[in-house]
């Protein structure tokens, strides 16, 4: 992504009628009116970095967070990540998610699952839900600071365990049911929950997949299981082992249960999530319950618009930190759109049928899926209404400029398009949108409020409009806790902040541009150095997806004869073979949109490509295979079976 689109006319400008109708307006008034300074957002993002205990003050207020706040909102230490943010303050995040907001619609939550399951939740049925759900779960022996473990698909059922574990003080860790067996004993061995929920099944692509003969082997994994639920989800009165509890049946005793709120500590442990782990035991990252809020209330309102009233809706699944984003979408009187299945199935127009039929007002997916639209030749402006959606969100890999151009050309001319980007182990956004702004081509638009973002090279020096490593120079409410079973911090220092001391550094190589926004060009442990130069795989990305004969591919670094070349993998359209005129056609495509730096000195064809279960591409771990290296966690990819492609092939030996 190269320096030409940043300085592209801008794809779509809010007019003065919506800026003035934004949240962020709003906040952007209220800021100005004591300092008048801050007129616009780049004013407030200076301010909200060199005030953060008024901005984040402010932003508790202006977003409605319910609790006591203490005097104190910044108590800083001497390592950036011992910071604490609201060290006085008492709060429960199920009542902020659960409590009643001016402008909320009577429905909490609107469901809907690939094969025909439809269900809409008020916010009272959900309240009474969790209400019982604590009450059984505190019958069960569970008490603050104890994990309940959720193995369920993205159904309204995932969203009150997970807020009555919040209402007594319990974590909440979760993942979804197309992990197999040692995935999820992976994960949930480390964290050692006692009370496991389960499904019996789910439905993805036009199948239903059992889960039950799984569960057996998953329970006698984790001895610290003391109660076993199953969520009946593809049968109504499912079978189930002995000791083994039916949710309604667990639930009975409790029935009519009142629901309170435990007071809790800004930094009580909410959530555990895991780093993918596709090249060795995922991370067990934890999730304070007032960062992850106020955070999320941030993003929500004043990066993505997001009012009382609005339909949220983003494609994910319970093991996705996007799930956990999506659910604090309740906090700010929005209801959450929930769909579970294959957005792809049985065609692309799938979500659009979702947004038309609901009215979503944001749009979430990944930047995979809308490349898949534009491959697949897909035009929603023509075939839909969208006629709701003012916000369309993207994440999980780099949105290339023809992904946005695409956007606005065949999918809603005018919408806030906002390209996001962060990650689960802040559980949140780096880099954001800002819908009073304008969008380009390739671009995220803004760094996070309250967040001093840079880039910086390998001496930490700032880099201008050059490529280097991403960081965050300051402390930010939702930095993790730390990690499961690292009493000293020594994995959690060493993840983030043992290359450049005192900076936030998890692994993004990215660039600013002139209009003030940002490119992301990979991860760095992905970028390629052939000869000693830095690539981003993502520079190549966007020259083959201009390429029609392919559909998909994946770049890696091979270490060749004592260097680096870069190696592509490609999987092409239906009856088209990698001859040598398509792999010219390749080739010049990259020299002449990136450079010859970036040409690949291999290309494969392969009939796929492995993922993990939130759609990145995988490229270590095909790295790891094409070097003969063994890659250790394979459960963390929603298809490994693809990896045997990338074994032995001979074009690499």
């Amino acid at each position: 992504m190269t320096s030409d689109t940043a300085l592209s006319d801008p794809l779509w400008t809010p007019s003065p009628a919506q800026v003035e109708a934004t949240r962020l307006h709003a906040f952007i008034a209220k800021v100005g009116a004591v300092d008048p300074s801050v007129v616009d957002y780049a004013t407030l993002h200076a301010w909200s970095v060199a005030n953060p205990d008024a901005f984040w003050d402010a932003a508790w207020d202006f977003t409605g967070v319910i609790g006591s706040k203490g005097s104190t909102v910044i108590e800083p230490a001497e390592l950036v990540r011992q910071t604490r943010f609201f060290p006085d303050a008492q709060l429960n995040f199920a009542e902020n998610l659960l409590a009643d907001r001016e402008g909320a619609e009577d429905i909490a939550l609107l469901f809907r699952g690939e094969a025909g399951h439809s269900r809409d939740v008020t916010r009272a049925e959900l309240r009474a839900q969790v209400g019982e759900i604590a009450a059984a779960l505190s019958a069960s022996g569970v008490v603050a600071g104890d994990r309940v473990a959720a193995w369920l698909p993205n159904l309204p059922e995932t969203y009150a365990i997970m807020l009555a574990a919040a209402s007594i003080g319990a974590v909440f860790t979760s993942t979804s049911p197309d992990f197999g067996s040692s995935g999820v004993i992976d994960r949930f061995s480390q964290t050692e929950p006692k009370v496991l929920f389960a499904t019996d099944g789910y439905f993805y692509g036009g199948k239903q997949h059992d889960t039950l003969g799984r569960l057996s082997e998953i329970v006698d994994a984790l001895p610290s299981v003391e109660t076993v639920v199953v969520v009946p989800y593809a049968r109504e009165s499912p079978t189930v082992a002995d000791g083994v509890n039916v949710l309604g049946d667990w639930l009975a005793p409790h029935a009519g249960a009142e629901l309170a709120f435990a007071p809790l500590p800004f930094d009580h442990p909410l959530y555990v999530l895991y780093s993918s782990g596709t090249t060795g035991k995922p991370k067990c990252i934890i999730h304070r319950a007032g960062g992850v809020l106020l955070k999320h209330l941030v993003e929500y309102q004043l990066h993505t618009d997001v009012r009382p009233g609005d339909n949220v809706f983003y494609f994910t699944t319970a093991g996705w930190m996007m799930w956990n984003w999506l659910a604090s979408g309740l906090a700010s009187g929005a209801t959450l759109v929930l769909y579970d299945g294959n957005p792809a199935f049985p065609d692309h127009n799938r979500l659009f049928d979702l947004a038309d039929e609901v009215g979503v007002t944001m749009f979430g997916t990944s930047a995979s899926f809308i490349e898949s639209l534009n491959k697949a030749g897909m035009a929603p402006a023509e075939t839909h209404n969208l006629g709701t959606v003012r916000s369309m969100c993207s994440t999980g890999s780099p949105l290339t400029p023809e992904g946005f151009e695409y956007i606005y050309a065949k999918v809603k001319a005018d919408l806030h398009l906002a390209s996001i980007s962060g990650g689960t182990d802040l559980c949140g956004c780096l880099v954001a949108g800002n819908p009073t702004g304008p969008v380009h081509a390739g671009e995220i638009q803004a760094a996070g409020l309250g967040l001093d973002i840079d880039v910086v090279d390998w001496d930490a020096n700032p880099t201008g409009t050059k490529q280097g490593e991403l960081v965050c120079r300051n402390a930010f409410p939702s930095m993790p806790l730390g990690f499961w079973n690292d009493p000293d911090d020594a994995r959690y220092h060493g993840a983030y902040f043992e290359r450049f001391e005192g900076m936030w550094h998890q692994g993004d190589f990215a660039s600013w541009t002139p209009n003030g926004g940002m490119v992301i060009y990979g991860r760095s442990d992905a970028t390629l150095n052939p000869g000693g130069v830095r690539i981003g795989t993502a520079e190549i990305y966007r020259q083959v997806e201009q390429v029609d004969a392919v559909l998909d591919s994946l770049v890696i670094g091979q270490e060749w004869k004592p260097d680096t070349r870069v190696v592509l993998f490609v999987v092409l359209r239906d009856g088209i073979d990698l001859d040598d005129d398509l792999q010219k056609s390749i080739r010049s495509q990259i020299r002449i949109g990136a450079s010859p730096r970036h040409v690949p000195a291999v290309i494969v064809a392969v009939p796929e490509l492995p993922r993990t279960r939130s759609g990145k591409l995988v490229e270590l771990a095909v790295r790891e295979v094409v070097h003969g290296r063994p890659v250790h966690n394979q459960e963390a990819i929603a298809n490994p079976e693809a990896l045997d492609h990338f074994k032995d092939a001979p074009e690499l030996q």
